[in-house]
């Protein structure tokens, strides 16, 4: 009986690994090169932290699980709950600000869709202890820096950025009151996700006031940040909103990506701890899910029994990046080919000598391998071939003889005799040379 794997779980064989790690090594990469520092926490936490922050409801939407000591517990399907949690574990002690990044696999219990399975990898980064527009502009910013690496365009991209204040206060100014606010947030968050007269029809039900109907219509079209600005009173409670997102587009265009980021009121994002600037990263022609999501959440560690301290962070999943990676053949590209130094091919029944050869190889920090069966020259060639190996090793009984070892470069063709010690101490001449 075959065992199929569970369904929205993937089996990473050796060219998926390869890709995988390609992914997760750019996070990686484009995190340091921007200042951050590498954490990771468990990968089961008490259920009672994700409740916290996103509500009885959230028990649907994750695996949890009775431990043999009665305690309820879930996989972490994110990973900011677990952040909050160690900070404020010691809160006092660590330096401000604080610049962390992640990469953790997590795990949601939903229904598998193109781009959205139960088990994925994330790239996390946040920035803790500032309360500054500039912070947000830097995780937009580094972001953008590890689309661009992998070599997406403004043509192929675009940040969407909104402001969780500015519509609050918008909304309040026109008449809704706060209780009504969440859900009319979670509306609004549908509207480039639906057609636009299945979003006006939710709308209508959530706002029944006609000429407040309007106003909130002709506020989620504005589409320019001089367009917004037409709008806001200098005074007024989203004045200050509106300020930040406005410096916000100001840096990072300073910064060299303003071709990027664009304003957009429809990303509202659904999760209720946002606070502040919000934004999306979606293809720009629209047919997939968000890229990456984030925003500002100044509330989440007070509300995990810690202090009120500034707080914005980012999120991207690696199975849509991957989808559109492929759709631009970036992936092809880039991505890179199993490749070893040397393949050892054997003439006659030398085996032991071969393996003296190898365990050096491999001692002096080069990648090396051997067939493992017995086999003429040439079939031996094409194995090395198929692991793309640089350089093929040949020795046989006559080589042996006179401590010798013949040299064949795969790219080339070109092959050479050399002493067995001359080779070895070249090799131990350029590994000096790397240090």
């Amino acid at each position: 009986m075959k065992i199929p794997p569970v369904k929205g779980t993937r089996d990473f064989y050796p060219p998926d690994m390869a890709i995988r790690n390609f992914i997760v090594d750019g996070w990686k990469k484009v995190s340091l090169r921007n200042g951050f520092e590498e954490y990771d926490g468990p990968i089961f936490e008490y259920l009672k932290m994700y409740q916290i922050k996103s509500g009885d409801e959230i028990v649907e939407q994750l695996f949890s699980l009775t431990d043999r000591g009665g305690r309820d517990l879930a996989l972490r399907p994110e990973i900011t709950p677990t952040l909050a949690r160690m900070v404020n574990q010691q809160i006092n002690a660590l330096p401000k600000p604080i610049k962390w990044f992640s990469v953790p696999r997590l795990f949601r219990a939903e229904r598998p869709q193109k781009g959205r399975l139960r088990e994925f990898f994330q790239w996390n980064i946040d920035i803790i202890g500032v309360d500054q527009p500039l912070v947000d502009a830097e995780i937009i910013f580094t972001t953008v820096d590890y689309l661009r690496n992998v070599g997406l365009a403004p043509k192929d991209v675009k940040v969407k950025i909104s402001s969780r204040k500015l519509l609050a206060a918008v909304l309040k100014s026109y008449g809704v009151p706060d209780e009504k606010l969440e859900s009319l947030y979670v509306v609004l968050d549908k509207k480039g996700k639906l057609p636009a007269d299945t979003f006006e029809q939710m709308l209508a039900e959530q706002v029944p006031d006609k000429e407040t109907l309007a106003k909130i219509s002709e506020f989620m079209q504005i589409d320019s940040i001089p367009e917004l600005g037409e709008l806001i009173d200098a005074g007024s409670e989203e004045f200050a909103a509106y300020n930040e997102i406005k410096e916000v587009l100001a840096t990072l265009e300073t910064m060299g990506v303003g071709d990027f980021c664009i304003y957009d009121p429809g990303i509202v994002r659904g999760l209720a701890y946002y606070t502040g600037i919000v934004f999306e990263v979606h293809d720009a022609v629209g047919d997939l899910r968000a890229i990456c999501g984030g925003g500002r959440y100044d509330n989440l560690l007070r509300d995990f029994g810690g202090p009120a301290i500034s707080a914005t962070g980012m999120g991207m999943g690696d199975c849509v990046l991957e989808i559109l990676l492929k759709e631009k053949g970036l992936l092809d590209q880039q991505v890179p080919k199993r490749q070893i130094d040397y393949f050892v091919a054997c003439i006659g029944d030398i085996g032991n000598e071969a393996w003296r050869i190898i365990a050096k190889l491999r001692s002096m920090g080069y990648s090396a391998n051997i067939s493992y069966k017995t086999g003429g020259l040439s079939k031996q060639l094409k194995e090395a071939s198929a692991q793309n190996a640089n350089k093929c090793i040949i020795i046989g009984e006559e080589e042996l003889k006179e401590s010798k070892i013949g040299i064949k470069d795969m790219a080339t063709g070109e092959q050479e005799l050399v002493g067995r010690d001359e080779f070895f101490s070249g090799l131990d001449s350029a590994v000096v040379g790397t240090e």
